[in-house]
């Protein structure tokens, strides 16, 4: 794909970096790093009760996909034999095993998190969940009539003993697991069995109770524990505990094998719940013998169970803040700002006088909504060509797409089936656009489409004009309200030119042999990006200045790693802006003694991918949707655009430097790997997230169009 280029000698520079290992951090431990981040949020007695609760579930669901990704992946790798380590100098097995030892950790601070921490503070302000034998007999009395009205005919009682086996499992699913005692049979001695019941996830697991004076909740799987007995008649049965497993949910198949790529992403949805058991969780009130049971029945070793001291599965969490009424227990509101230029109607008038930027979500998504809105209802506009990879539950942009085509337009979508955990999303709107007479792709055999682009052709007075939108983030009305992304609208000739190209890349056999703007993975992303380090280094070992600015979600690429040790040997400043996975160690001596490496976590999710790079003066600020990762350079189309307004470069250079100057979102690397808070000793105080809302804010003139501001914004 693309045009093969002459390879270019290493830089050689009098410090040797070639051997990485021992400089290089595993990739999986660096992210429960993250994760644990995350969760000193819902620690932090700075942020409001509620968000906290919030953060605490976040770093739940955060780490059962971690289990049911990448550490499914490592399983597979393990069981095929593979032992080639990564560049840490971990293999498979030994990532496993150290994995095992961090993640049960975790837990454990999940669950002191919750006792210690967030129960008693929810407490304090008369927001409780109950054990039902807490509850005075009429409230039980209540809840068992809700039960039998409500819960019992959903339920389904699965006996397990000689005659009835174990039965699959779902992964995510949570089980009610109760000892029972049979009735003397013909041998006239009784006979021991259990018994299984899967707590429906189509009920609400918390369950209000009306007590005067105190918001109080009683969980699902505590009422069905409390009333076994109407589930299995005369026989005794005692509830012994609960119980959860993940499984792999990595999707398989052969592309080239697939012939209709829906359909076959649809049969793998529907295996995934299968797959091989990743984690036990397993109540830890269970008896040894119950939990023997159920563990040797899963065929799972001891190092994937995590005996939980609580509530199984703490996602549930985040449904108590909709129960929740007190604005005092939330971060003050906050609504995206919609910038008083966009108040013009027409929005392809705006766009040809000057590029249009949007920092999300500070500001708002909507003038991208209402611009693809005007494009489909406009006579003018000849055709609309998008790429969706995450589209939210109720999609305008879908919408108007489908609009634009039942109305005559060309439209062209390519739709991302692959898209983790939004696949089941994404093929029923893929199905709503087909419908609607869209020409739907579903991308290139071996390659996850990830870029972020809009191309409208609109036929305007003078001529033919290419409109594009580039984000770094998704076509999501919803997350533009919760992750800090950027995007550009313009008709750059040199853009819309790519664009086209870009597109027919994409449905099509072309494949353009340059570029005159954008950049593009898998050919030409990588050698750009390294040869901008590389030059870098050239001008620094030439004793020029030069600095770079990364700001991206994962840093694990070895190549551009070692380009970057490469790059501070020279002695080149290099700041890194990474919010997840960060494989490189900062301050190594003789390796990367100029290299500072920050992470922010905050309210919002910090999303954007912006490269900036100083070499003697020459200045260059792109935007990307690409991280820094092999995935993202090698096996996805992604692409980097430049950013040449000088008013937008200002922006953009502003963002970076507030950010570099946080004191109260930041944690910095030391050389051993370890995230630290930022020493705020002798520094002024500064929330770079609150500042962009209060720039927003500052910024939008009071429109009519921001008198009606959209929904809270709340992470």
């Amino acid at each position: 794909m693309g045009v093969t280029k002459k390879k270019k000698k290493p830089i050689k520079i009098n410090v040797n970096v070639s051997d990485i290992k021992g400089h290089f951090i595993n990739r999986e431990l660096s992210w429960l790093s993250f994760n644990a981040r995350v969760l000193a949020e819902a620690r932090d007695r700075s942020n409001p009760l509620m968000e906290r609760v919030n953060f605490l579930a976040i770093t739940c669901s955060n780490l059962d996909e971690f289990f049911m990704i990448r550490v499914a992946s490592l399983h597979d790798l393990a069981n095929a034999g593979y032992e080639q380590p990564d560049p840490a100098g971990l293999t498979p097995l030994m990532q496993l095993s150290a994995l095992s030892v961090q993640a049960h950790r975790m837990i454990h601070q999940i669950y002191q998190t919750y006792h210690r921490s967030l129960y008693p503070a929810l407490r304090r302000e008369n927001i409780e969940i109950l054990n039902i034998k807490d509850l005075s007999s009429k409230q039980r009395d209540e809840i068992k009539k809700w039960f039998m009205a409500m819960v019992h005919p959903v339920l389904t009682p699965v006996a397990i003993n000689d005659k009835r086996p174990f039965p699959l499992v779902s992964s995510q699913s949570l089980y009610v697991f109760a000892a029972v005692t049979c009735n003397p049979e013909e041998n006239g001695q009784n006979q021991s069995a259990c018994a299984l019941i899967e707590v429906p996830a189509m009920i609400p697991r918390l369950i209000p109770l009306s007590i005067k004076g105190k918001q109080a909740f009683v969980l699902l799987e505590d009422v069905i524990s409390a009333h076994l007995d109407t589930l299995f008649g005369a026989v005794r049965v005692k509830p012994a505990g609960c119980f959860r497993v993940l499984r792999n949910a990595d999707l398989a198949f052969d592309e080239d094998e697939a012939a209709d790529l829906l359909i076959e992403i649809e049969k793998q949805l529907k295996q995934r719940e299968w797959g091989q058991v990743i984690c036990l969780e397993i109540s830890s009130t269970m008896n040894e013998s119950d939990r023997k049971r159920i563990t040797s029945l899963l065929r799972i070793d001891e190092t994937d169970i995590y005996m939980i001291d609580g509530p199984i599965d703490l996602t549930f969490l985040r449904t108590l803040k909709k129960h929740c009424s007190r604005s005092d227990l939330f971060y003050s509101p906050y609504f995206p700002q919609i910038p008083s230029i966009y108040g013009k109607t027409d929005l392809f008038q705006l766009i040809r006088e000057q590029d249009l930027f949007l920092h999300h979500p500070y500001e708002s998504f909507k003038p991208v909504i209402d611009w693809l809105d005007q494009a489909a209802r406009d006579p003018d506009v000849l055709a609309i060509k998008q790429t969706l990879y995450r589209i939210g539950d109720e999609s305008p942009i879908v919408e108007s797409l489908a609009l634009a085509a039942e109305q005559g337009k060309q439209v062209l979508v390519l739709v991302e089936l692959r898209a983790r955990f939004d696949e089941e999303n994404n093929i029923h709107w893929a199905r709503r656009l087909e419908q609607a007479g869209c020409h739907v792709i579903y991308g290139v055999t071996g390659l996850k489409t990830h870029s972020k682009i809009t191309l409208v052709v609109r036929r305007d007075q003078d001529k033919v004009r290419r409109y594009v939108h580039l984000g770094t983030g998704n076509y999501n009305e919803i997350t533009a309200k919760l992750y800090s992304d950027m995007g550009l609208l313009t008709c750059s000739e040199a853009i819309g030119s790519d664009a086209t190209a870009f597109f027919n890349m994409l449905s099509g056999f072309a494949r353009p042999k340059d570029w005159q703007a954008l950049i593009a993975a898998p050919d030409w992303l990588r050698s750009k990006l390294s040869r901008l380090v590389e030059q870098a280094t050239e001008a620094a070992l030439a004793g020029k200045k030069a600095n770079l600015i990364i700001k991206a979600n994962s840093l694990v690429d070895p190549v551009l790693i070692e380009r970057l040790y490469q790059a501070s040997c020279a002695g080149v400043s290099i700041d890194l802006i990474i919010r997840g996975i960060c494989c490189l160690r900062p301050g190594l001596k003789g390796v990367s003694e100029t290299i500072r490496v920050r992470s922010i976590i905050g309210r919002f999710l910090e999303h954007s991918r912006i490269f900036y790079f100083n070499i003697n003066g020459k200045e260059s600020l792109f935007l990307s949707s690409a991280d820094w990762m092999p995935r993202n350079l090698d096996r996805r189309i992604e692409l980097m655009f430049p950013v040449t307004d000088p008013s937008i470069i200002r922006r953009i250079m502003q963002v970076l430097q507030i950010q570099l100057a946080d004191t109260e979102r930041s944690w910095l690397m030391d050389t051993d790997g370890q995230m630290k808070r930022v020493d705020k000793r002798g520094k002024k105080r500064l929330d770079c997230q609150q500042y962009f809302c209060d720039l927003a804010i500052r910024s939008a003139s009071l429109s009519d169009q921001n008198s009606r501001p959209e929904k809270q914004s709340s992470s």
